[in-house]
């Protein structure tokens, strides 16, 4: 979601269907629609294979596995995972592990993950999950640091001390003076 985009104010004399356009539009901004279309579409490949029967002529190819149950399961995950990123986009992150891991469990389980036409998209559903996050307003104007309590300390001025407390001590050595205490103030340390 682009935070500078214009937004979008209907007219009176807009067709519904650049109406219908807009909300899905802004609809599609505010959450990982693109991973959770990915993810609900490699749920059907992998589901669907191991149950299908291909007929060449008076020939019938059945390619049901005894993995079939096993890969109905993915695959009805994975579609409820691509409907979970569009309508609770706070399970983002676990649901794009969880759309990778069941990707790379159909390889053995669904033939092939679905001769990777569930595989695939799985991997880049679960991919675009992981990397997706909500988009943030740009701030209108810059904020004043000294207005919003921050202040920078490098251009501070000394505070005055309060009546009753000490102020800031002087320098004890000359600036010419070695840093190390072995050899400030002639020798002697001082704890203070």
């Amino acid at each position: 979601m682009n935070p500078q985009a214009p937004v979008y104010v209907r007219a009176e004399d807009d067709a519904w269907l650049t109406v219908a356009y807009y909300y899905f539009h802004a609809w599609t901004g505010s959450r990982p629609f693109w991973a959770g279309l990915f993810t609900l579409v490699s749920g059907f490949p992998i589901a669907y294979f191991p149950y299908a029967d291909l007929r060449l002529g008076n020939i019938s190819l059945a390619m049901a596995t005894t993995g079939g149950a096993g890969a109905l399961i993915i695959g009805i995950l994975l579609i409820t995972l691509g409907l979970a990123l569009w309508f609770q986009q706070a399970i983002r992150v676990f649901a794009g592990v969880a759309a990778i891991l069941l990707a790379l469990v159909s390889i053995p389980v669904s033939n092939l993950g679905g001769f990777g036409l569930g595989f695939i998209p799985a991997m880049i559903g679960g991919a675009l999950a992981l990397s997706w996050s909500p988009g943030r307003p740009a701030e209108e104007e810059p904020v004043d640091p000294r207005a919003a309590g921050r202040v920078d300390m490098a251009k501070a001025e000394p505070m005055e001390a309060p009546q009753g407390f000490p102020g800031q001590r002087e320098m004890e050595t000359p600036a010419h003076a070695s840093e190390t205490t072995a050899h400030a103030d002639g020798g002697r340390n001082s704890a203070g």
